[in-house]
Formats: structure tokens, C-alpha cells, sequence
């Protein structure tokens, strides 16, 4: 299934949003205990970064404020390098930029028309 740039933005808000929200609840060192809650990190910046790839080079470039090709590097890393995740930077994303990148996206999606579908 295709979706347009905006469907996409808002799955990328949504696992930013849960990436946040969640971390905002944890230490560091819970989080580093919890292997479902590492999982499921991971997988949000998965979805994250798939999402980022999916969105066309002129709607990235109109926005360049969002790291696309980090989230897609990321996402790369995650999915190929699954062996030798680094939770330390999983936890970076989640306690100290997801917040900062949903309300960027939030910005976006308002200027782009509107948040909800």
C-alpha cells in the first residue's frame, strides 16, 4: 500500500510520540533492563525510518529541519546491524529527540494541511 507524504508524516509523529512519551516515564536504566521495551523502541525508529524513506526528495527538501537521512540511515542500521544494536543510542532517541522531532513534524503536518487525515 502507497501513501502520500503526509500519511507518511503521521506515522512518523505517532512513533515519535509513543518513543517520548514512553521514555519520559523511564531511566535510562529500566529502560536497559526491559527487553520488550527495547524491542519495541527499536521498532518504532524502524518504522520511523522507513516511513522517512518513503517520503519524495521535494517534500524533504521543502523541510529540510527534519534529519530524513538520518532516520533512514538509522533505520538501516537497526534492520541490518540487528546483531549489534547500540541501546545507549536508542535511548538518545527516545529521551532526547522524539519529543523535539514530533513537534517538528506537528509543525509540518499544520502548514501542510493539517494533522488528521
Amino acid at each position: 500500500m502507497s501513501f502520500g507524504p503526509l500519511e507518511y508524516l503521521r506515522h512518523i509523529r505517532e512513533e515519535a510520540e509513543f518513543l517520548a512519551e514512553r521514555a519520559a516515564t523511564l531511566s535510562k536504566a529500566d529502560f536497559l533492563k526491559d527487553e520488550l521495551l527495547r524491542r519495541g523502541f527499536v521498532r518504532s525508529i524502524e518504522i520511523m525510518g522507513e516511513a522517512a524513506k518513503q517520503i519524495p526528495e521535494d517534500f524533504q527538501a521543502k523541510h529540510a529541519q527534519v534529519p530524513w537521512c538520518v532516520m533512514a540511515g538509522m533505520r538501516d542500521r537497526l534492520i541490518h546491524g540487528y546483531f549489534t544494536v547500540d541501546y545507549d543510542i536508542v535511548w538518545d532517541v527516545a529521551a532526547n529527540r522524539a519529543a523535539a522531532l514530533k513537534e517538528t513534524i506537528d509543525q509540518i503536518l499544520t502548514q501542510e494541511g493539517g494533522p488528521e487525515p
